[in-house]
């Protein structure tokens, strides 16, 4: 602006000329218009750059395997209501050994990690948990009261989690942009305890799923994890209500908030 009205005050005093003078100003309006033409090209330009960016990629290897054990969990499932401990356990080591890999895989190889993967990882861990624990407890191996709550909170955590998504979406919501997986709005941060519940969990039911092959069918060491888990498991509900840092919006997501 400063530069059009230099322009015209320059040729104002050097003509003294009224009709120059808004020949002039007319053609520093028409620069002026094509500099806010191009501001807003490359504006619109530097946002889609921006949106493309946001769509990350999620084919990566440990989603895969966290793909192949949700996958696996119904089967398991199955084996132990037909009572096939052998097999169901050899499936389930193989499960948990996917388990691994895939965290592995992640915390080494940049390129292999992915915000969906820490969503994917621990649904899948979760799934295996509870369909499991419902599968012993069908087969009188585990105790229904404490299957009851694994439901409970882990189908918290869920309802959770998508209304946690449907918060970090801006405005048309729709149900192609919620479902769509590749658009990354939030990083889940599992906390201390919540990890500790986990491993409590993944070996009880494997303990559990053990015990017709091996023979200890209501041990008392096993009797002793029932308890140990159910209080692991209370206390990680109450440390994802507690906990400020188990969710994070991503930084793009708090963005778009403002543009809105």
């Amino acid at each position: 602006m400063f530069r059009v009205l230099s322009v015209c005050s320059r040729a104002f005093l050097a003509t003294g000329n009224r009709l120059q003078y808004r020949y002039l100003l007319f053609d520093s309006s028409k620069e002026l218009s094509c500099c806010f033409r191009c501001a807003l090209r490359r504006n619109s330009q530097s946002t889609t750059e921006a949106a493309k960016k946001r769509v990350e990629h999620i084919w990566t290897i440990p989603n895969f395997l966290s793909l192949s054990r949700i996958i696996s969990t119904p089967i398991i499932g199955y084996l132990v209501i037909e009572q096939n401990y052998v097999i169901a356990l050899g499936v389930f080591l193989v499960a948990g050994l996917t388990d691994l890999l895939d965290g592995y895989i992640a915390r080494n190889f940049k390129n292999q990690k992915s915000m969906l993967g820490t969503v994917l990882d621990p649904f899948a861990d979760k799934l295996l948990v509870n369909v499991l624990a419902m599968s012993l407890s069908y087969a009188s191996l585990l105790p229904v009261p404490l299957t009851a709550l694994f439901l409970i909170k882990d189908g918290g955590l869920v309802f959770s989690g998508f209304f946690v998504r449907y918060k970090s979406l801006t405005p048309p919501i729709t149900l192609a942009k919620y479902w769509d997986i590749r658009h990354a709005t939030t990083e889940i941060k599992p906390t201390l305890i919540g990890k500790v519940n986990t491993l409590f969990q993944l070996g009880l039911v494997a303990s559990s799923l053990a015990a017709p092959v091996f023979e200890f069918v209501n041990h008392p060491i096993l009797q002793g994890m029932w308890y140990l888990t159910a209080a692991t498991t209370v206390g990680s509900g109450i440390s994802y209500i507690v906990s400020k840092n188990a969710i994070t919006y991503l930084q793009h997501s708090e963005s778009e908030r403002r543009e809105q």
